[in-house]
């Protein structure tokens, strides 16, 4: 029985990226060890070194399952597709665990001895992909350069929820998400595109 073979392992790796993803967003990556990950997930030390090798390895896939928590929310497409990742995400952030640990690691990463941009490149690329679609059907200003506008949402969404976090506990994250939307369309969408986009918190389902 191969198939329920796989989708054992499948079931356990996410009891495994959930339970460490809670303890994560909790207590941070040193207040967590891998006996209360096991614990929570109902599991053993022998099935998290299997599927992640170590607590490093959980870890590192929490932080980079965030397009996969945020990218089967949405339905839109080309430039509505990136607006809405980023309401999507600043509502997740505020109800999701594994994203809020996803992010937390990320962002904190470096003073655990971890060095992974997998997250921050994976949201680039899934950005530039719906950006060139943008641009390919004339919704993007001449001479805006996708991949630039990307990399730049990736660093304003950061810092956007890092001030969000530490001024409200991201209560106002939906707002101050819309606000640099309002500040950015401008420069980037072209006059005929701007009534079609849409920066409304309600999309925060991605529909």
């Amino acid at each position: 029985m191969p198939d329920l073979k796989q989708e054992r392992a499948v079931q356990t790796r996410r009891r495994l990226l959930v339970a460490a993803a809670e303890l994560f967003d909790q207590f941070g990556y040193e207040g967590t060890n891998v006996a209360d990950i096991v614990k929570r997930a109902g599991l053993t030390l022998g099935a998290l070194y299997f599927h992640y090798g170590n607590k490093q390895g959980v870890a590192e896939a929490v932080m980079n399952s965030q397009p996969q928590v945020i990218e089967p929310l949405l339905e839109s497409e080309g430039l509505q597709h990136v607006v809405d990742i980023t309401l999507v995400w600043a509502h997740r952030l505020q109800v999701d665990p594994l994203l809020r640990a996803g992010v937390r690691l990320a962002v904190e990463q470096r003073g655990h001895g971890m060095s992974d941009a997998t997250s921050f490149n994976d949201w680039a690329a899934i950005m530039t992909e719906h950006l060139q679609i943008a641009r390919d059907n004339g919704a993007l200003r001449s001479g805006v350069d996708p991949e630039v506008v990307a990399r730049f949402l990736v660093g304003a969404c950061t810092g956007v929820q890092l001030y969000s976090q530490l001024v409200s506990d991201r209560a106002d994250l939906m707002d101050r998400t819309c606000e640099m939307w309002q500040v950015l369309l401008p420069g980037i969408v072209s006059e005929e595109a701007r009534a079609d986009i849409v920066i409304d918190p309600a999309r925060r389902g991605g529909e």
